[in-house]
């Protein structure tokens, strides 16, 4: 498995994949004016802005495979038009995956576990 750095959960009514790959997250810099680091400190503490939230929230669908314009429609519906508060435990998570990875993801520098051969019984 390689490290992709996604995460899966519901939102929005159905499972979704959410993923901030290195252009995703060169652009939520440049929306934000912020690094990924300073932006899950703001999320963290309480002191984040609207597009710490929205942005996140956006890109993290695009890079889990959500096409632009459906990646901003559901925005618009389940972030824009709810309490942001709602999200930013969302974002908070799939910025995390970002940076630090997830525990389905092998560590690095780390073999993956082999799969078990099959045992055969002695007659």
């Amino acid at each position: 498995m390689s490290r992709d750095a996604s995460i899966s959960f519901d939102w929005a009514g159905d499972e979704r994949c959410f993923r901030l790959a290195i252009g995703q997250l060169r652009e939520l810099q440049e929306k934000c004016n912020a690094g990924p680091m300073e932006i899950m400190s703001r999320l963290q503490g309480g002191t984040w802005r609207i597009d710490d939230v929205r942005e996140t929230m956006r890109l993290g669908l695009i890079g889990g495979g959500t096409p632009p314009g459906e990646a901003l429609g559901l925005v618009r519906r389940y972030v824009d038009d709810r309490p942001f508060g709602e999200c930013v435990s969302f974002a908070l998570f799939i910025l995390m995956a970002a940076i630090y990875g997830t525990d389905q993801e092998p560590a690095p520098g780390k073999a993956e576990p082999a799969e078990s051969l099959p045992t055969t019984a002695a007659a």
